[in-house]
């Protein structure tokens, strides 16, 4: 079991170190540190919360509590991060920082999958932030041309 829990935190680790790798890229300021970091304890946190609490001390074979109370709090607690990188100027009329928080909660959700296991889904929607990332600018330019065409 041991192997098979580190193997869950390297997904979570390389998974989000690709991600942030990407923000990093770009400039942005939550990058390859801060990427890999919430993947990787979300990893973290969904390992512990679904080995760590197998047992309560003194009752035999008293299975533990909920296991996905974990899995929501990392959803709440990314959510506060979050809204800390989202930046509203009211002046010049335009929001920053919600695709950078919008990674941020996926990456988590990444790290979650990988620390339950769930490999696959870990690696899909990996596949699909880069799709999002670097198929779908191409494909606003396109939209935002052709509207303004009909303008």
């Amino acid at each position: 079991m041991f192997v098979d829990e580190v193997g869950c935190l390297a997904l979570a680790f390389v998974l989000s170190a690709l991600i942030g790798a990407e923000r990093e890229s770009k400039g942005k300021a939550a990058g390859l540190r801060t990427c890999t970091i919430v993947g990787l304890a979300a990893a973290l946190f969904t390992l512990a919360s679904k080995f760590g609490f197998l047992t309560w001390p003194g009752i035999q074979g008293h299975e533990s509590t909920d296991p996905s109370r974990v899995a929501a709090q990392i959803v709440t607690g990314i959510g506060f991060i979050g809204g800390g990188v989202i930046f509203v100027n009211r002046r010049a009329g335009f929001i920053e920082g919600l695709t950078t928080a919008a990674i941020l909660w996926l990456t988590a959700a990444v790290g979650m999958a990988a620390g339950a296991g769930l490999w696959h889904l870990a690696l899909a929607a990996t596949a699909l932030h880069f799709l999002v990332c670097y198929g779908f600018p191409p494909l606003e330019r396109w939209l935002s041309r052709k509207g303004m065409r009909q303008s």
